[in-house]
């Protein structure tokens, strides 16, 4: 039995091995190479290495191998949306063209599926109206808890792209964010290292992220957040390092008592901003209404809107 599967734009440069197992069957390695050094996956009838890069139209040959899943393995199960799971969607779409889209995330759902959720961004767009001839690629990511801009790319070329610009810091984007305490002063910068784990290795990063105050009282603060670095959790970590922890965050903060605290990471990313091919484009996510009640609540004036 023989397969042919002819390459397109979505996985040009990609890994032979990676786009056997994106595409067919996610088996060991060892077994993979295996079948690759004994021609049973040939690439334009010619033998090749698991490190060979798929160029456009390459046709690759799968000749008797075909192997099954192992029902002992586990796989993350995929979140397959009802009709009415994709009616967030009419809200929450600030641009859509053939390249990407961006949306206003709410505050809740995860980007991705992970073995503490199910209901996910990428899953419920590749269900919905915007993905139909294509997928989503995920080119940034932010919080489950955190609302606001998610830019998700509908091919591998502007997936490669974006996630280039990320790493040259040629993505700007602005956060709003409701801390607990004030500040002395109005505006600076937060310079840390974090440190992250990996096994048993400790491996610390710089954290960079420029600050201002919109409004404060005596108890709570309006922050504008340029983060020039992108850590995990970057931004959560170093407001509880400076003795202001986001009001609503479970994870990274100053333990309160009072019953009256807000449950909700008050968190948002606001603004962003690049250039493509000498385009700029700029986008703005409005504030959910949870995040207007609590300033409201806070006495707290976003003078940016």
């Amino acid at each position: 039995m023989k397969k042919i599967y002819e390459i397109n734009n979505d996985f040009l440069n990609c890994r032979i091995d990676r786009w056997y197992k994106k595409n067919l069957c996610n088996i060991p390695q060892s077994l993979l190479e295996k079948n690759i050094r004994n021609g049973n996956i040939k690439v334009n009838n010619k033998k090749i290495k698991s490190s060979y890069k798929l160029q456009l139209s390459d046709k690759i040959i799968i000749n008797n191998f075909f192997p099954k899943k192992n029902d002992k393995e586990k796989f993350i199960k995929k979140f397959k949306p009802k009709k009415n799971d994709l009616d967030i969607f009419s809200e929450v779409i600030i641009e859509d063209n053939e390249n990407f889209i961006v949306i206003n995330k709410p505050s809740g759902i995860p980007v991705q599926s992970g073995t503490k959720s199910f209901k996910n961004i990428i899953d419920l767009l590749a269900h919905s109206k915007y993905f139909v001839n294509t997928k989503p690629y995920t080119v940034h990511r932010i919080d489950k808890d955190t609302s606001g801009l998610l830019i998700v790319a509908k091919n591998r070329k502007y997936a490669q792209l974006f996630t280039s610009l990320f790493r040259i810091r040629k993505i700007h984007k602005v956060y709003l964010a409701i801390t607990i305490g004030n500040f002395e002063k109005k505006s600076g910068t937060f310079n840390d290292v974090l440190s992250y784990y990996e096994g048993d290795k400790i491996i610390k990063m710089i954290a960079k992220t420029n600050y201002k105050v919109i409004d404060s009282n005596k108890r709570y603060s309006l922050l504008k957040l340029d983060p020039i670095t992108g850590r995990k959790h970057q931004l959560r970590r170093q407001l509880l390092i400076h003795g202001n922890p986001i009001l609503g965050d479970s994870k990274y903060r100053i333990r309160e008592t009072s019953k009256k605290v807000n449950n909700k990471l008050m968190l948002h990313a606001y603004k962003i901003n690049f250039s493509i091919n000498e385009k700029k484009f700029k986008f703005k996510a409005d504030l959910n209404s949870e995040f207007i009640k609590t300033l409201n609540e806070k006495y707290l004036k976003n003078s940016l809107l």
